[in-house]
């Protein structure tokens, strides 16, 4: 089944079905309403190596609740996005576990005027979901001396899972033999997407793992809100406006950061001198560490911090913003998501309580959060086994997956969380004919005609 889902990468990307939706107003309080707030109890699954059929955790997946005052929003979650999550496939020991996430993000940010702060190892910031942001690093460095880092992307790329993250094992003592392994703390260095629904794959994981990510890439519209880094500005998806008013059409983000010409490193891109690292190899590639790359201001469309300040769909007056940067194959491209320093001035943190008087925020009165256009394929079709349904985009509500005969009858369902994007029904017990497949949030309903053909 995962293999017949892989050959259809193309016709998922190149054939979808437009539906129209009824839109909202650009949110005036995204750091509070943006959030993908679990309401039916969903729970995370993961995969184990060698088993293609996920297991289902206890622990609640997307954000619990979302409190705020004047000053901050407090985010709590397990951590555990709704999509499924591993194996990891370099020897990594831990599984994604509940870590009683509190995230502090202040709502007023300010750019920061001063000496940039370095983004740390650990949270950067957290996506819509409640799983933590990272940034480009894997805590190594050669020889152990603080510089040429290890770009984790690069370097851990066989330990990501089909959606692109993986855990950070967490041990009781010091690591190693010295210490108890007692959970992992699951996260993203680079763009939330699944790895085979890249122009390019450069992980075949998904062959065997199948998982989708937090949303699909949509070439055609601007990219969703992701996510806030710790210094409050938001992160967006891969794309979007070309001109920083709001104008100019659809355009893919791209970094100002590129590889240096250099075959040794021996010296920093400011003509720093260092302690020498690997000769440029293929062992070492140009790219295995951050310091093989170099800002080169207006190159792209973002500055150091891998921002800009712009109009959003969330922000129509303008704002700094970050942007997970793809390459031209939608494959992650350096800085990845915030830095390699903050543009504003870092007052968020994961915090342990909440010290101060606040407000829960009730998803309940949110009327509708459906997307303004909303895209989705049935594939393949026809089909003899499993038909799959690809969302593209953000999906912001829980939906149901419904299929019908054509008298009618409902002969199928299944769901759609917020937070995911694919769904799948098996057909391979049905008659052959055509069917409708449907999905609905219960009050909207969008549906396409596919083929059982046995």
């Amino acid at each position: 089944m995962n293999l017949k889902l892989k050959n259809m990468k193309k016709e998922l990307i190149g054939l979808s079905m437009m539906l129209t939706a009824f839109g909202i107003q650009a949110q005036s309080d995204p750091e509070i309403t943006s959030w993908l707030i679990n309401t039916n109890g969903t729970t995370g699954r993961h995969y184990v190596e060698g088993n293609s059929t996920p297991i289902t955790d206890s622990y609640l997946a997307n954000v619990e609740t979302v409190e705020y005052s004047d000053d901050y929003v407090y985010v709590h979650s397990a951590g555990i996005p709704s999509y499924i999550v591993g194996p990891y496939m370099d020897g990594n020991p831990a599984l994604a576990t509940d870590n009683e996430w509190i995230f502090k993000i202040p709502r007023v940010p300010a750019e920061n005027t001063g000496n940039g702060t370095e983004t740390p190892l650990g949270s950067i910031g957290v996506f819509i979901n409640g799983v933590p942001m990272y940034n480009y690093s894997d805590a190594m460095s050669y020889n152990s001396e603080g510089v040429w880092n290890r770009d984790a992307v690069v370097n851990e790329m066989d330990g990501f899972d089909c959606a692109k993250g993986h855990p950070s094992p967490i041990f009781n003592g010091p690591p190693g033999p010295g210490g108890t392994l007692e959970g992992g703390s699951y996260h993203h260095h680079q763009n939330p997407t699944a790895f085979n629904l890249d122009l390019v794959e450069v992980s075949d994981v998904c062959d065997l793992y199948l998982a989708d990510g937090l949303y699909t890439i949509n070439a055609s519209e601007h990219s969703p809100l992701i996510g806030f880094a710790f210094d409050g500005y938001p992160v967006y998806g891969a794309y979007g406006y070309a001109n920083t008013d709001g104008t100019g059409g659809i355009v893919r983000m791209e970094s100002s950061y590129q590889l240096r010409n250099i075959t040794v490193r021996t010296h920093l891109a400011d003509g720093t001198d260092v302690s020498d690292g690997p000769a440029v190899s293929s062992s070492y590639p140009l790219g295995t560490y951050q310091e093989d790359y170099e800002y080169v201001d207006g190159s792209g469309h973002l500055d150091e911090h891998n921002g800009r300040f712009c109009v959003t769909p969330e922000f129509p007056n303008g704002t700094y913003a970050y942007f997970a940067t793809v390459d031209e194959n939608w494959n992650s491209a350096y800085p990845y998501m915030v830095g390699p320093t903050y543009y504003g001035v870092k007052t968020g943190s994961t915090v342990t309580s909440v010290t101060e008087s606040t407000t829960t925020y009730d998803i309940t009165t949110v009327v509708d959060k459906n997307h303004v256009n909303i895209e989705f394929n049935a594939f393949p079709n026809p089909s003899s086994d499993v038909i799959a349904v690809q969302i593209s985009g953000l999906l912001e509500v829980d939906m149901t997956l419904q299929l019908f005969d054509m008298n009618g009858k409902l002969v199928k369902q299944s769901s759609v969380n917020k937070g995911s994007t694919i769904a799948h029904i098996d057909v391979s017990t049905l008659y052959s004919g055509q069917y409708l497949v449907e999905l609905t949030d219960g009050v909207n309903k969008y549906s396409k005609q596919i083929q059982v053909l046995h």
